[in-house]
């Protein structure tokens, strides 16, 4: 869809202490051959702070930086990908609370790795639709050091590192830095069992299969993983296309393509070969040292982007993330101006 009168006013970003791929092989906790292979070269550790107050500081950053008054916002969606707090409670009633955001509407959206942009289709209906939202504020966080949990070993075959980070997006239907151009979304549910598994759809007390175990067996009976990853790449691509006509551009007039932080493999054959474009604009050279923070990758790495000064006004940036079920987006943003706390 093309999109009109939605900006970006601010962006705001909390990453904990770094931890090196290099020194997780040196404590044995990582085959050396594995960041060898996908070019990942380490993420961040939260440790004992709740992936919440990293999304609440986060939102404070993105606040401190805006023109806007915290009074203008009229939307708060929060989405994440593990564990937020005990079950029952509320994630966005939280930041709201902590932020003092007072009687604004909330919501909590499940979306997997493809959280934020998820987050941003929903704002654009809020903000150009009935509800007529003049701001709307975007909250993702995520803390993988729980019991149990290998963030070096557990991300998809290798495929990621996971990472720990709060990030927040503040949306104004006036002005900002960047524009909005166009967003496209779609899910593929041919593959929706690949992530879920041949399990019953009932709790049972027997332990699930994790994500990885699910798909492989999935790939084994079901689907080859070479017909998948076709699938997947046709199926992006066709979404990555949608939102470059929406946005009246072409490939070619892209200054950044920025996908989830993930195997430099997987960037280069899915995304940037078939789009024409070298490595070099992608936000890769970056993101491979971030980790991967569940549906906030996209926006961590254009307020990279844009506070370093390595976009700048004129510039086309294309933001493209997934999820299971099998979900992607794909959203075109223009950079109008660099905000003052850009370098």
């Amino acid at each position: 869809m093309k999109v009109e009168d939605v900006y970006i006013d601010s962006l705001g970003v909390f990453l904990p202490e770094w931890a090196s791929a290099e020194q997780a092989v040196a404590d044995g906790i990582l085959d050396a051959e594995i960041p060898q292979s996908n070019g990942l070269t380490g993420a961040h550790v939260g440790g004992d702070i709740p992936a919440m107050d990293m999304a609440v500081s986060a939102a404070r950053t993105a606040l401190e930086r805006s023109k806007l008054d915290i009074e203008t916002i009229s939307s708060h969606i929060h989405s994440s990908v593990n564990y937020q707090g005990p079950v029952g409670s509320y994630p966005p009633g939280y930041i709201m609370r902590e932020l003092a955001l007072e009687n604004v509407p909330a919501q909590n959206l499940q979306q997997g790795c493809n959280g934020m942009l998820g987050a941003l289709e929903v704002a654009i209906g809020q903000m150009t639709g009935a509800a007529e939202a003049e701001a709307v504020l975007l909250t993702s966080c995520e803390n993988f050091t729980a019991p149990g949990a290998d963030r070096w070993n557990d991300g998809f075959g290798q495929s990621y590192f996971f990472s720990d980070g709060g990030m927040a997006v503040l949306l104004s239907a006036d002005e900002g830095f960047a524009q909005v151009r166009s967003l496209n979304a779609g899910v593929l549910h041919a593959l929706e069992k690949w992530h879920r598994g041949n399990g019953g759809m009932l709790e049972r007390e027997e332990p699930v299969p994790t994500m990885p175990e699910r798909a492989a067996q999935f790939n084994e009976t079901e689907m080859p993983l070479s017909e998948a990853l076709e699938k997947i790449t046709l199926f992006n691509l066709d979404i990555i296309h949608r939102s470059l006509v929406d946005a009246d551009l072409n490939a070619s007039d892209l200054a950044k393509v920025i996908p989830i932080n993930m195997d430099g493999r997987m960037v280069e054959f899915a995304t940037m070969m078939p789009l024409g474009l070298p490595m070099s604009r992608s936000s890769f050279d970056y993101g491979k040292s971030v980790g991967h923070v569940g549906g906030a990758d996209v926006f961590i790495s254009l307020e990279h982007l844009v506070r370093t000064g390595e976009v700048t006004a004129g510039d086309n940036v294309l933001l493209v993330s997934q999820g299971p079920g099998w979900i992607c987006t794909a959203s075109v943003v223009t950079i109008l101006d660099l905000p003052p706390w850009s370098v």
